[in-house]
């Protein structure tokens, strides 16, 4: 018989792995905070066809008095516009300046300066804020309907695994300072899905199989149902980094920018469903039990 991985008697080391995650993490965007891209604090984006691809080393360097820090990807079909985009709100001149130097580099003509866009920091608010509602919305959503298909407290440990797995994300980016636009929202939300789908699957067996087992046996219960769907989850989760992977690889700025935190947010939905929500269920349910027993004696 094939012997079943070992969550609930380990749970402690499940626990701590998460929990020194966390910490970091918590603590990083503490002392750190996020390094907001322009979609959220406001900037200048500026639009430049230059005909001819380009190194975008090379746009850095004609920007770099304006603006080190500024992002600089490509756009068009064969690459060849360049998109720079600065926190600073750039004024008529230097926007002018800015462009004068890739004119004489490229001999441009006037009408190569695709578009000039000021974005607004107001919109950034008002981006963060929708995004906080609907991230609320979901997990509240996900908790009534885990609560209506299964109980209460697999609700509840499938939300604690939710957040685990957003604080994670979060403080990958926070750590290394990877700058955060309107991409992570949607990457954020989607964590959100693919990581409950693959905890409703868990749970799912774990209903099924409570019959099998004594009524309060939910060291054993655990412990086989999450053997029983791990090579589902394990496989899943693998099959879906490739895809993802290969987005990021080979994909443009823009699509680099979504994938990076689905990846992170996948090994981590991963984890938490595995050794986190089914085994914080268990320690759940075995303190109910031991306080019943300590109240009937």
């Amino acid at each position: 018989m094939k012997k079943n991985i070992q969550i609930a008697e380990k749970s402690k080391i499940w626990f701590a792995f998460s929990l020194i995650l966390i910490t970091i993490s918590i603590g990083s965007l503490f002392i750190n905070g996020l390094n907001f891209g322009i979609d959220f604090i406001g900037g200048t984006i500026v639009t430049i066809e230059l005909h001819t691809p380009f190194e975008t080393s090379d746009a850095k360097a004609l920007i770099d008095e304006f603006d080190s820090s500024a992002d600089v990807t490509y756009a068009g079909d064969a690459k060849t516009q360049v998109i720079i985009s600065t926190k600073d709100d750039l004024s008529s001149e230097e926007r002018q300046a800015l462009f004068d130097k890739f004119q004489e580099k490229y001999n441009l003509e006037n009408s190569d300066l695709l578009s000039i866009d000021t974005v607004s920091p107001s919109i950034g608010a008002e981006m963060t804020n929708s995004a906080m509602i609907a991230a609320i919305v979901a997990v509240l959503l996900m908790l009534l309907y885990i609560t209506f298909r299964f109980e209460f407290m697999f609700g509840l440990t499938a939300v604690v695994a939710l957040v685990h797995d957003l604080i994670i994300v979060l403080g990958v980016y926070s750590v290394f300072q990877i700058q955060v636009n309107s991409p992570l929202i949607a990457a954020l939300l989607t964590i959100l899905g693919y990581s409950i789908n693959d905890t409703i699957v868990v749970f799912d067996r774990i209903r099924e199989n409570r019959l099998k087992f004594g009524k309060y046996d939910y060291a054993a219960l655990i412990d086989t149902s999450v053997s029983q769907t791990l090579r589902r989850s394990i496989n899943t989760s693998f099959t879906t980094l490739l895809a993802i992977g290969s987005l990021y690889v080979f994909g443009v700025p823009a699509v680099q920018d979504f994938a990076l935190p689905l990846m992170v947010g996948i090994i981590s939905g991963t984890y938490s469903s595995i050794f986190i929500a089914s085994a914080l269920w268990c320690k759940i349910k075995e303190f109910q039990f031991s306080k019943k027993t300590a109240v009937k004696n």
